[in-house]
């Protein structure tokens, strides 16, 4: 029997943007947990800082854009590469265009514009 989990978690930086009754009102709504990282704390969000580092280091880093419309060609260009052609080790060495692939995606009842992405095992 395969066993499929799914459950409506968003983990936000820490802020005075992501807190207020609308966000409270939306979630709720939604049936959707709100979890803050800490305040300091970059491990919270590991997998963040090691994609903005890479980003950093990678594309802007190595690029002096000309233009608005140069910047967004190369962004564009090295975020096609992550996601297509680069393996990634955390995701057993598939890109995450295959890693997408090989999972269920669920559309929760009562949401339009919120899909969860939930592992089959």
């Amino acid at each position: 029997m395969t066993t499929v989990t799914c459950y409506l978690m968003f983990r936000w930086y820490y802020g005075p943007e992501f807190s207020g009754k609308a966000l409270d009102t939306w979630a709720f709504e939604h049936g959707v947990q709100i979890e803050f990282s800490r305040p300091g704390k970059p491990t919270d969000n590991g997998h963040i800082e090691s994609f903005n580092g890479k980003f950093r280091d990678e594309c802007l880093n190595q690029n002096v854009f000309l233009s608005l419309h140069d910047a967004r060609r190369t962004v564009e260009a090295w975020r096609q590469d992550y996601n297509q052609q680069r393996p990634h080790s955390s995701l057993g060495w598939l890109t995450p265009e295959e890693f997408r692939e090989k999972n269920i995606t669920c559309n929760p009842v009562g949401t339009t514009n919120l899909q969860v992405v939930c592992a089959v095992g």
